[in-house]
């Protein structure tokens, strides 16, 4: 299928780098990665997405990818709010959101705290309000790994295998360099050391929990969290936590897939994107 490479103004004027697939007629579906990705983590879910009758729009956020880094290092949850809603404004009718972890974060505000309508439906992908603490340190720990370069992909994949030891250890050269930048004779992870450079998490801060209290009880489109089995960042109590807030929610459980389901169980995923889609989107969407 034929991608589309686009680049769209975010929040302050940031420019914003995404892939489109699918046809300008179909509902739109907006794919928002996690911490430390691209736009390519959607690759094969969006493909399959878009092959079956909706147009995908996968975005590298600020600082991350081909999108422009922050001047200021302005890398908090409201401004990937603020370019979320950016994106939406683009597009002619209220897309899908699908946000992975950060992007969830983004999503959940963005959906919850605007005045207007900004989404036809929401899917989490392994990330609730409330998290697991030792799941997002030990994200934490895998970012700062990189934070010095590695002499060569192949040390990238050793580190890339201790995060992720549910899955089985390949070096593919051409994927790495997908999230991997080489420069100065090393490789670099492919966003800003300042995301992570203050203690960035994926976890609200105190300070913003109101507002997300807020924004979760503003939800009202048809919801669904995916979430990995062997996840270290959404546990049972998180789960619960979310359908206290949520209580209309579906929550899908991948097997054999930890925090990040897309790259784990890339099938199942699919399927359970494609599956709410299907049965709780389109319906409303024709109605």
């Amino acid at each position: 299928m034929d991608v589309q490479r686009v680049e769209i103004e975010g929040f302050e004027g940031i420019k914003l780098v995404a892939d489109i697939r699918g046809n300008p007629d179909d509902p739109p579906v907006l794919f928002l990665h996690g911490g430390g990705q691209t736009r390519h983590a959607w690759g094969r879910t969006a493909e399959a997405v878009a092959e079956n009758g909706w147009r995908t729009v996968s975005v590298d956020q600020r600082g991350h990818g081909d999108s422009d880094w922050s001047s200021r290092g302005d890398y908090s949850f409201t401004a990937y709010c603020a370019d979320t809603l950016a994106v939406v404004d683009t597009l002619e009718i209220p897309p899908v959101l699908v946000g992975a972890s950060l992007g969830g974060m983004a999503s959940m505000l963005a959906e919850g705290t605007s005045d207007r309508e900004v989404s036809s439906g929401l899917i989490l992908v392994d990330i609730t309000p409330k998290s697991n603490p030792d799941g997002i340190n030990r994200i934490r720990v895998f970012m700062q790994s990189g934070l010095e370069g590695f002499a060569s992909l192949e040390d990238a994949a050793e580190v890339i295998a201790a995060y992720t030891p549910q899955r089985e250890k390949r070096v593919n050269p051409e994927g790495l360099k997908k999230v991997l930048r080489y420069r100065d004779g090393r490789w670099y992870w492919h966003w800003d050391p300042l995301f992570i450079g203050h203690g960035r998490t994926e976890v609200i801060p105190d300070r913003l929990f109101g507002l997300l209290d807020v924004a979760m009880s503003n939800i009202d489109v048809p919801t669904m969290l995916v979430h990995g089995r062997e996840s270290d960042v959404v546990d049972q109590a998180s789960i619960d936590d979310f359908l206290s807030r949520v209580p209309d929610a579906k929550v899908v459980s991948v097997a054999g897939a930890a925090h990040m389901i897309a790259g784990d169980k890339n099938d199942a995923f699919s399927q359970a994107v494609l599956s709410f889609l299907e049965e709780d989107i389109r319906p409303t969407l024709s109605s």
